[in-house]
């Protein structure tokens, strides 16, 4: 991480957190996980963020990175 990235942080929402652990616990990459269940998954993660915030846990979060441009861009001076 760049020292630029930490200037960028903020602190992640209670629910940004819920739905990456949720995510977290229903799939193992993009392969879905057929044990866990939607509604435990989200049960825990929403109970494993109330646990972080008591404890006094901050998560942050980096802005959404901007979509790659599918325009090919001449250099000025490549002729």
């Amino acid at each position: 991480m760049t020292d630029h990235d930490t200037h960028a942080l903020r602190p992640a929402s209670a629910e940004e957190i819920a739905q990456s652990l949720s995510f977290a616990l229903r799939y193992d990459g993009r392969k879905r996980v057929r044990h866990a269940d939607e509604a435990m998954a989200r049960i825990t993660a929403e109970r494993l963020v109330q646990h972080l915030e008591r404890s006094g846990y901050v998560l942050m979060k980096r802005p959404a990175a901007a979509a790659p441009s599918t325009t090919r861009h001449r250099h000025p001076h490549s002729d």
